[in-house]
């Protein structure tokens, strides 16, 4: 995940560091074109994140696994350590708030997400309307879907990891 975040960020750049394309090249020849190692991902990142503001975006959290996220806990640490420009911005189901603020202790701003229940029932009875078989429909069910649906829809966590800088409350 971070060899495809720091690939997003240098295709960004209108010019990639010298020192970032020379680390770049050395791993190619010194591993036949292996990918760097996590730490030199994280190396690169710092650097590259040091001297600029850089905005990185991780969605979908909640879909890497216990032990993938804890290393990318650890490593997002480093990166923000040496890169007081950076600011991350993670999304995920909610189940995963607490695990993002007790390994990013102090460094995230977390909230919960979700659409409005009247917006989803909006949107189901558009879909209603435009089915193929209304034959299929009768009060009772679409009264079921409208009721039950709604309830179902999960929040989202959404969190933003700053960095030593404080965010208006309003």
């Amino acid at each position: 995940m971070l060899g495809s975040l720091l690939k997003q960020v240098i295709s960004g750049m209108e010019r990639v560091p010298e020192d970032i394309w020379q680390a770049l090249q050395e791993q190619k020849k010194a591993f036949s074109g292996r990918k760097p190692q996590l730490g030199d991902i994280v190396k690169m990142l710092q650097l590259i994140t040091c001297s600029q503001p850089t905005f990185m975006v991780i969605d979908a959290l909640d879909e890497c696994t216990a032990v993938q996220r804890f290393r990318l806990f650890d490593s997002l640490k480093e990166v923000l350590e040496k890169s007081p420009n950076a600011r991350i911005f993670v999304t995920g189901r909610p189940h995963i708030r607490a695990e993002i603020e007790r390994c990013l202790a102090g460094r995230v701003i977390s909230v919960s997400v979700g659409p409005p229940k009247d917006d989803i029932i909006r949107f189901l009875r558009v879909r209603l309307r435009e089915d193929e078989t209304p034959d299929a429909m009768n009060e009772a069910l679409e009264a079921d879907i409208l009721e039950k649906i709604p309830g179902s829809i999960p929040e989202m966590c959404v969190s933003t990891i700053p960095r030593n800088q404080p965010y208006p409350t309003d």
